[in-house]
C-alpha cells in the first residue's frame, strides 16, 4: 500500500482563516517531494474534545508508515499532557509527523534525537502534573484547617459562581501556571457536589481580572 500524507488543520474560531494553515502545508509538501492526499479541517477552539477535534477521525485514517503534516504542537492538543499522548499514539501505529515550525521534533527523515526530545517533554508534562496535584491537595488541607467548607455553598442554587468564592486562591493558582480553564474546571468539579459548567468558570476567571 502507498504512503499516504494526511494534512490536519485546526484553527480557533477567533483566529485567522484555514487557508492559511492549509498554504503553509502545501508549501511544505512540496519541499518534501511528497504529494498531500487529504486534508482534514476545522475551526473549532482546542478546549473542545478530540472527538470534536477530529484527531479521532486523523487516527484512525491514519496507518502504519503513513505521513501526518501538522503547522506545530498546539494544533494537535489542548495542553501539553493531551499534546504527548496524541504523539505517542502516532509513533506506536507507526506515523511519521511533520511539525512545520518545530521541525526539531519532527520525525520525518529526522534521527533519533526526536524520540529523546519527546521523553524530556513527557518527563517535564509529567512533572507539572504531579506538581498540580500536590498543590491543589496543599490547598485543600489548608482550606480544611482554616474551617472553610468545600464544595458549594447550601441555599444560593441560583448562583453558580458563588460556589467557586472559596476555591478563588486555587484556581487563581491554578490559572497563573498557565492551566487551561478546562482543566481548572476538572480539578475544581472533582470537589463540588453539584458540576459546574465550563461557561461558569470562564466568566469567574474573566470576573477575577
Amino acid at each position: 500500500m502507498n504512503m499516504k500524507t494526511i494534512g490536519y488543520i485546526r484553527v480557533s474560531t477567533d483566529k485567522q482563516d484555514l487557508n492559511k494553515q492549509r498554504h503553509l502545508l502545501l508549501e511544505h509538501a512540496q519541499r518534501l517531494q511528497v504529494i498531500i492526499t487529504e486534508f482534514i479541517e476545522i475551526e473549532i477552539s482546542s478546549t473542545k474534545s478530540k472527538e470534536m477535534r477530529k484527531i479521532d477521525e486523523l487516527i484512525q485514517k491514519l496507518d502504519r508508515g503513513d505521513l501526518l503534516l501538522v503547522a506545530e504542537l498546539s494544533r494537535l492538543g489542548r495542553n501539553m499532557f493531551e499534546t504527548l499522548n496524541i504523539i505517542n499514539t502516532l509513533l506506536e501505529n507507526g506515523i511519521e509527523i511533520v511539525f512545520i515550525r518545530q521541525p526539531e521534533l519532527s520525525t520525518y527523515r529526522n534521527s533519533q534525537h526526536v524520540k529523546l526530545l519527546l521523553a524530556i517533554y513527557s518527563y517535564f508534562a509529567e512533572s507539572e502534573r504531579e506538581f498540580i496535584s500536590v498543590r491543589t491537595k496543599q490547598g485543600l488541607e489548608a482550606a480544611k484547617a482554616s474551617g472553610k467548607k468545600l464544595g458549594r455553598p447550601s441555599g444560593s442554587p441560583n448562583k453558580k459562581g458563588r460556589a467557586l468564592d472559596e476555591f478563588s486562591d486555587q484556581i487563581e493558582e491554578l490559572n497563573s501556571i498557565g492551566l487551561p480553564t478546562a482543566s481548572i474546571m476538572k480539578i475544581i468539579n472533582k470537589q463540588l457536589e453539584v458540576k459546574l459548567s465550563y461557561n461558569t468558570f470562564k466568566k469567574f476567571l474573566e470576573g477575577a481580572h
